[in-house]
């Protein structure tokens, strides 16, 4: 992390004298550049070199003196003032410790892990400022804080990095304070440039939209706005790219230049047309001879958008701004941080611009930061949420695998080669896994978090490879896996639109590189009401979890949630308090909406997942009790950081905590506690270094803040040893959302009809099951269609449909402008054409296994005859009987129960995400389970014609539309209440009547009972089978079996 601001930094540099730093890094170099002495150090044990090294690097090359020569400033083992404890170094100043040094061997490859006990031994020297800790091969230094640093490459500095090494290091620049200085200046500095250069921004934005909005009469003035700021990003894009090399440099003031010659030669064009024209090269790319190549960078940010491009913009505006804003050099003076906080400033904008379209005074006590609880994380806050979960994750991950940094700083010279492939598939093992990981922030904001987990992988990336390089001792390749990463493990929502473009713009900006185009971040960052997805409700901007990201939910959901959710008081959300009194567990009518959120993050995790969210605090108050009661049981606490007596937002007095919690829930989870003491108030507090207490969670009562059984629990730990069968039969795919099922879903007479009309809309009409349809190991033959006329049918070739749908045309069109209050919701798609694009369409009509969303028991079947169900059911594509037979076993029941949704009625949601978490163990005895799995179906289908064939000749011969519950379930009843259901249909037997039905009712009865009874006995044969498959002891089966 940067400890510097850049153009502080080169003052800096570019003021020391040059020849004892080339003398110096000759010297270094002769010793540190030597692979023959790295090999050394790399064989020597921690104590051996450490002396070696203090004497090599700070006494040769930094000009130190060591103890016990005289007026040292330099000693070893430096014992602390308040223990026993000692340092490995020290750097004195009047006999006092100014700096500590805390080394470890090569083989510890995290300096992470050597930072905490590093500031332990700082905290014990009054007068210390610095802190240094190495590895012999790289090296860290902090000033003050263990948040921000700046490492070295101690075997392989280039002049350039040790020129910024002798400037801290060296012994008279320390000694002297000029690292401290050199902080206190770039904070200086940054402050400054970032009020001027946002004046300057928000200056521009301003004239830009006035100038768009006289320039182009009856263009709506809000979205006007909105593209003055795409404009505005794609401006910022060129300005950035233009200094750090992807761009030819100074390219818009050339482009201003070439604009100036043209009007000179009579050729006026617009200054607009030319940038537009740039634009494209960006978009598309540019090599032509004579002139600098232009890479394509895209990404979505200089796609063609017609509405920007047909707008008209004064150039006096565009050469006045753009000609000001050039002049700041983004390379050096202009880092994220600072873009930043103009990012979060800019959100504040647009409200002040809505007051001002609807003719009210701006107040700003109800700018977006007010309203929408927009607040900018400092970045040891994100740090740490991310350190401490993502991070988490993976440090379990490599204790999962037993990636141990020692083994690998050995190298692989005198080792079997069984050995060294063992510790390569581990490392590509755990970079797999990174690569899969997902990541979200619910309230992303201008992208404060979404960075901060770039930075975090793109380290654990390196890391790997620093590992590999060094267990294959050949030279370290930087991993290029920025776009990756973008692409596949970042994920972001925001209910404002702005925030979420200038959230895409700020992990451009971090990751961009010349010749490499932009990643595409529209699918991964997307515009959103996080807390509801009821159109009715949110319009445009619900947002609905499981169909936004179903690449994330088809695994499960995601694998860490972090953020910092909006810090909005219960009275400025009153009108959708009923949706969310509905909607979630922890709804109180006073709760702030942040409570919410945490909510949300629960039901976007994977199970074991982890969650870091800073909020208000909400120990004690009642609104929060519900909330409060929620964590409890729902959650296992990891830590608990307590930020009540100080301020962390600038602006903004609030009361602060962060939550670090898992998607689970232990009844003795012991968690970290933590207060951050009044005295610590400043611009970064060391959360690492703080003192904590063990606490029990369970201790908690919902009321203030001063769970399966035991046995049960235990059975599922054994059997998820197992692989999943989202691993080993692959994703599940949801049902059809027709977005009107009224128009789409027909009967077997219209089906007739249509195809009678027009024989060509068979092709279009398929069999069709909703969730009430289908039954447990096989369902039913019914009488219900769907037309599917999915994205690309020409509707023109099937005229009896078009007909047939014409009638519903009002409610089928989808809502694409605001005026529109009748029809689905906004799309892509016409107005015949089901909702949902359904690309995977061809995996109904191949053997699959279906099941309904809402289960009050098993009722997961087998479908061989090309049926299509709607959402949300869900299918998995295959037909193997072993894996139906193991999902409908009590085994799998009592697991699903345990980790599914429950819905009331004794109803859980069989999710995809749920499904996929199944354990399925080695399959054996294949032939068994297909044997009982043919009978059961076939028993089932029996069955379901003697059920199906009684009930429809009472309703043909009675004319009864709609039997009741009872009467359906027929079986169930003796004959004295099958006459009192007929009764309630209208339905009065004569004696005769009674006698030939007692007679038909029983036999038919008697043949339902016998089937119904081959049934339970073919399930617990098979439940059988799946106790023993698992390998479950006779004990657990009884625990099971009594769930």
């Amino acid at each position: 992390m940067a400890l510097f601001q850049n153009s502080v930094r080169k003052k800096y540099l570019a003021a020391q004298d040059n020849l004892p730093i080339k003398e110096a890094f000759e010297a270094y170099r002769a010793y540190f550049h030597n692979p023959r002495i790295h090999g050394n150090i790399r064989a020597s044990k921690e104590e051996q070199f450490q002396e070696g090294f203090l004497r090599e690097l700070f006494v040769n090359i930094l000009g130190y003196t060591i103890n016990p020569n005289p007026d040292y400033n330099l000693t070893t083992e430096l014992k602390n003032t308040k223990d026993a404890k000692k340092t490995d170094g020290a750097i004195l100043r009047d006999g006092n410790a100014l700096a500590v040094i805390e080394l470890k061997g090569t083989d510890t490859k995290d300096l992470e892990k050597v930072r905490d006990q590093a500031f332990n031994y700082k905290n014990n020297q009054p007068e210390c400022r610095y802190v240094i800790t190495s590895n012999f091969e790289k090296l860290r230094f902090y000033i003050d804080n263990a948040v921000d640093f700046v490492e070295f490459n101690v075997f392989g500095m280039q002049l350039e990095d040790f020129q910024l090494f002798w400037l801290l290091l060296q012994k008279d620049n320390l000694l002297r304070d000029l690292p401290k200085k050199l902080k206190e200046e770039s904070l200086l500095v940054e402050e400054q440039i970032t009020k001027q250069l946002y004046a300057d921004y928000s200056s521009f934005k301003q004239q830009l939209w006035q100038d768009m909005v006289a320039k182009n009469p009856g263009q709506d003035e809000l979205e006007l706005y909105k593209k003055s700021q795409k404009l505005l990003d794609r401006f910022l894009f060129i300005f950035f790219a233009e200094d750090k090399g992807l761009l030819p440099p100074n390219s818009i003031m050339e482009i201003v230049g070439q604009w100036h010659k043209l009007r000179e030669l009579d050729e006026y064009r617009p200054l607009y047309d030319r940038f537009k024209k740039y634009f494209g090269y960006l978009n598309t790319g540019r090599v032509q001879p004579g002139k600098a190549e232009i890479h394509a960078y895209n990404g979505g940010l200089f796609a063609p958008d017609p509405v920007l491009e047909a707008l008209k913009i004064s150039d006096e505006v565009l050469e006045k701004h753009v000609k000001k804003l050039t002049e700041y050099d983004f390379e050096s003076e202009v880092d994220t941080n600072i873009l930043g906080h103009i990012f979060e400033h800019s959100l504040n904008d647009i409200e002040n611009v809505r007051a001002q379209l609807a003719g009210e005074e701006v107040d700003k006590s109800k700018t977006k930061r007010k309203r929408d609880g927009v607040f900018y994380t400092p970045k040891y806050i994100t740090k740490y949420i991310v350190d401490n979960t993502l991070g988490r994750l993976c440090m379990e991950k490599k204790e999962e695998l037993a990636l141990i940094d020692e083994e690998f700083a050995e190298g692989k010279r005198g080792r079997q080669k069984k050995t060294i492939q063992k510790l390569k598939e581990k490392l590509d093992t755990y970079r797999v896994w990174l690569l899969q990981l997902t990541i979200c922030d619910p309230a992303c904001g201008s992208g404060a978090f979404l960075n901060q987990v770039l930075e975090f992988l793109m380290a654990e990336h390196r890391y790997v490879d620093e590992l590999e390089s060094q267990l294959f001792d050949s030279p370290l390749v930087l991993p290029n896996v920025e776009n990756h990463i973008l692409e596949n493990n970042i994920f972001g929502v925001d209910i404002n639109e702005e925030s979420v473009e200038i959230a895409r713009l700020s992990l451009w900006l971090r990751t961009a590189k010349k010749g490499r185009k932009l990643s595409s971040l529209n699918s991964n960052i997307k515009v959103g009401n996080s807390l509801i997805d009821d159109p009715a409700v949110s319009g445009d901007l619900a947002f609905n979890w499981q169909e936004e990201f179903p690449q994330v939910f088809a695994k499960g959901g995601f694998d860490v949630v972090v953020g910092n959710p909006p810090y909005v008081r219960q009275e400025l959300f009153g009108e959708i308090k009923p949706y969310l009194e509905k909607k979630y567990k922890v709804f109180e009518g006073t709760s702030d909406l942040f409570a919410y959120f945490y909510e949300v993050a629960f039901k976007i995790l994977r199970k074991d997942s982890l969650f870091g969210f800073i909020s208000n605090t909400f120990d004690k108050t009642k609104a929060a009790k519900k909330l409060r009661e929620f964590l409890n049981s729902e959650t296992e606490f990891v830590e608990l950081i307590d930020f009540t007596e100080v301020q962390i937002f600038e602006g903004a007095t609030t009361y602060p905590i962060i939550l670090i919690s898992r998607n689970r829930r232990f009844d003795e989870t012991e968690f970290i506690y933590k207060k951050v003491p009044k005295k610590l108030q400043g611009s970064v507090i060391d959360i690492d270094l703080l003192g904590g207490l063990v606490v029990i969670q369970s201790s908690l009562s919902s009321d203030s803040w001063s769970f399966i059984s035991k046995e049960l629990f235990e059975i599922f730990e054994k059997i998820k040893m197992n692989k999943t069968v989202r691993e080993v039969f692959g994703k599940c795919f949801r049902g059809i959302v027709t977005g009107y099922n009224d128009a789409f879903i027909i009967n077997g007479v219209t089906k007739e009809r249509l195809e009678s009309e027009d024989s060509s809309s068979k092709e279009l009409i398929k069999s069709f099951f909703e969730g009430k349809d289908q039954s447990k190991w096989v369902s039913e033959d019914i009488d219900k269609y769907l037309i599917f006329t999915r994205r690309g049918t020409d509707i023109t070739n099937y005229p009896s449909i078009e007909g047939y749908l014409n009638q519903f045309k009002d409610r089928l069109t989808p809502r694409n402008s605001e005026d529109q209050k009748m029809g689905r919701k906004p799309g892509p798609y016409r107005w015949f054409e089901i909702q949902d694009s359904v690309d995977y369409y061809k995996l109904f009509e191949s053997p699959k296994i279906t099941w309904p969303n809402l289960q009050s028991q098993p009722k997961f079947s087998i479908d061989f005859k090309g049926y299509y169900i709607n959402a949300p059911s869900v299918i998995l594509p295959s037909s193997n009987l072993t894996l139906l037979c193991i999902i409908n076993s009590k085994l799998i029941w009592a697991y699903l129960k345990s980790i599914c949704v429950v819905r009331s009625g004794g109803y859980i949601e069989v999710k995809p995400q749920y499904f996929e978490q199944i354990p399925i163990p080695e399959l054996k005895n294949e032939e068994q389970f297909d044997a009982f799995a043919n009978l059961v179906i076939n028993a089932t289908e029996s069955n379901q014609k003697v059920l199906s064939n009684f009930l429809n000749l009472i309703q043909k011969k009675y004319s009864i539309e709609k039997p009741s519950t009872k009467l359906q379930n027929w079986p169930s009843l003796d004959f004295k209440g099958f006459l009192a259901e007929l009764k309630k249909a209208k339905v009065k037997l004569s004696l005769s009547e009674e006698a030939e039905w007692m007679a038909y009712f029983n036999e038919q009865k008697a043949k339902a009972q016998d089937l119904q009874a081959e049934i339970t006995s073919i399930d617990q044969e098979i439940d059988r089978l799946v106790y023993e498959l698992y390998g479950l002891t006779e004990e657990e089966i009884r625990i099971v079996e009594s769930n």
